[in-house]
């Protein structure tokens, strides 16, 4: 008896099905994240731009899933402890798919979890809190 293997491919998600996922997300933020981040809008690029990776001396830019690019400094170093239309949350598609692959996780989690680390960092919770809004939200 001949058997075959059959494998089942499919393409890997697009900027599209990622957006359609981080809008999503945003939505069902924790409680605490949603009152600064009305206005905060959400892009998906596929990696870092040269001056990004400089910027945040990058060894790799695989490294950087997400990034907050504040649009505005209310002064110099000072910046708005609540996003603004300026703000953009950045998703670096190639670097969240290269970590889905590795981990093997479901990918709604892991872009969850890097957007509300991001974010709340961003908004400088301490640590503790971030840790207790991934134990509540990022499951």
């Amino acid at each position: 008896m001949n058997q075959q293997i059959v494998l089942n491919f499919s393409t890997p998600p697009s900027s599209d099905d990622l957006t359609v996922m981080a809008n999503q997300i945003m939505e069902e933020l924790p409680d605490e994240l949603v009152e600064q981040t009305e206005e905060l809008t959400v892009e998906i690029e596929e990696l870092p731009d040269e001056a990004t990776e400089a910027d945040l001396e990058l060894e790799d830019p695989y490294d950087l899933l997400v990034y907050y690019k504040a649009g505005k400094q209310l002064a110099p170093g000072v910046e708005s402890k609540q996003a603004d239309a300026d703000d953009v949350l950045v998703l670096y598609r190639r670097s969240i798919l290269d970590l889905w692959c590795e981990r093997g996780e479901d990918l709604t989690h892991i872009i969850r979890e890097a957007m509300i680390e991001e974010i709340a960092g961003y908004f400088e919770f301490p640590e503790e809190d971030i840790d207790g809004m991934l134990l509540r939200y990022a499951a």
